[in-house]
């Protein structure tokens, strides 16, 4: 695997590593040493997987609150997405700002997102299938939400949202302030 990180501190693209031959290939999408040796969490607990059936379909921008943050390995396994995520961290020098990635099941990329990070993206493609895993079990009572057209956070989706569910809508935007917790 190849890791790269962001500019933001802590996350991080993941590339496969294929070793080919005439059946294929073989690659490594996860090594618990590998992850720990670049300081990330290793120990997932919990693996989704969003099926999106129309293009122009938003999710998030969403995290859990403390004592139930969570990291995230995240990977488009059918269409494509465009992945975003917001650094939420007080303390960080990269608050408020975000980075976004390309994701799709072509490219096999992956994107580590540390703990409080809001995540989110935008479907490219019909029939897209993007798959999870995360560091905590969901606690209903600590997810959160920001909207995804905040203005004070600037994210240039590719596209607009054509599908977005009432709770994205309803989201606050985010007011965030060094040393508090968004």
């Amino acid at each position: 695997m190849i890791f790269t990180e962001s500019r933001l501190q802590g996350a991080f693209v993941i590339d496969l590593e294929p070793i080919a031959d005439d059946r294929g290939f073989f690659a490594r999408s996860f090594d618990q040493k590998e992850f720990a040796g670049h300081g990330l969490a290793a120990g997932f607990v919990q693996s989704n997987v969003s099926l999106n059936h129309r293009r122009g379909t938003l999710r998030g921008m969403h995290w859990q609150a403390a004592p139930h943050e969570e990291a995230k390995l995240v990977r488009c396994t059918r269409g494509a997405i465009h992945d975003v995520i917001v650094d939420l961290r007080p303390e960080s020098s990269t608050l408020g700002e975000h980075v976004a990635v390309t994701l799709t099941a072509a490219n096999r990329t992956m994107l580590y997102v540390p703990e409080g990070f809001a995540h989110g993206f935008l479907t490219l493609e019909d029939d897209t299938e993007v798959f999870y895993q995360m560091s905590a079990f969901y606690a209903s009572g600590h997810a959160r939400g920001a909207r995804f057209d905040d203005p004070a956070l600037g994210i240039g989706w590719p596209a607009e949202p054509t599908v977005v569910s009432e709770r994205d809508r309803a989201w606050p935007g985010l007011r965030l302030r060094r040393g508090s917790r968004a």
